[in-house]
């Protein structure tokens, strides 16, 4: 990997984004989520919700290329996908400190986020990353006619807050 840099997304990353994002979840969660969800999971759904979440997003761009992305919202880290080809390198680390650094920037003591319980992958990942599975819960998806329960772990990891000047 030649040059890895972190910053916001922009507009013009969506469509990078809503690809790594559609083929990432279909690799982590077929299988393991509702049909209900996996249904309103289409392409279209990706691109636009990209498009939608420019704001809570940061990429991660290696040689001018989007290879990744986080979303953090509050103390949620609610997404974090690495390309297909840049999987295995120290990307999704990266990204994951970046979410931390900003959930404590957000004024929260602890991050949390929610692995689908069948996605193995992600879960063994979070752990080595430091973060605690606090058990199972069932998450509520965002879908077309109202939230989908999915069945989900809770990881969570206390995160820095900034320091501020008395």
């Amino acid at each position: 990997m030649s040059s890895l840099g972190l910053r916001p997304a922009s507009s013009d990353d969506a469509a990078a984004v809503a690809v790594i994002w559609r083929d990432g979840w279909r690799d982590g969660h077929l299988g393991h989520v509702p049909d209900e969800l996996v249904a309103a999971r289409t392409p279209e759904s990706f691109e636009s919700r990209a498009a939608e979440r420019v704001t809570d997003t940061t990429v991660a761009v290696v040689n001018d290329e989007v290879a990744g992305f986080v979303m953090v919202v509050g103390d949620e880290v609610e997404q974090v996908y690495v390309a297909a080809r840049h999987r295995g390198s120290t990307i999704a680390a990266i990204l994951l400190a970046e979410a931390e650094r900003q959930v404590g920037e957000n004024g929260h003591a602890k991050a949390w986020l929610a692995v689908v319980a069948g996605n193995g992958r992600a879960r063994r990942f979070y752990e080595r990353q430091g973060w605690a599975d606090e058990g199972p819960f069932g998450h509520q998806a965002p879908g077309p006619d109202g939230p989908i329960t999915v069945p989900c772990h809770r990881y969570t990891k206390p995160v820095s807050q900034p320091h501020t000047e008395r």
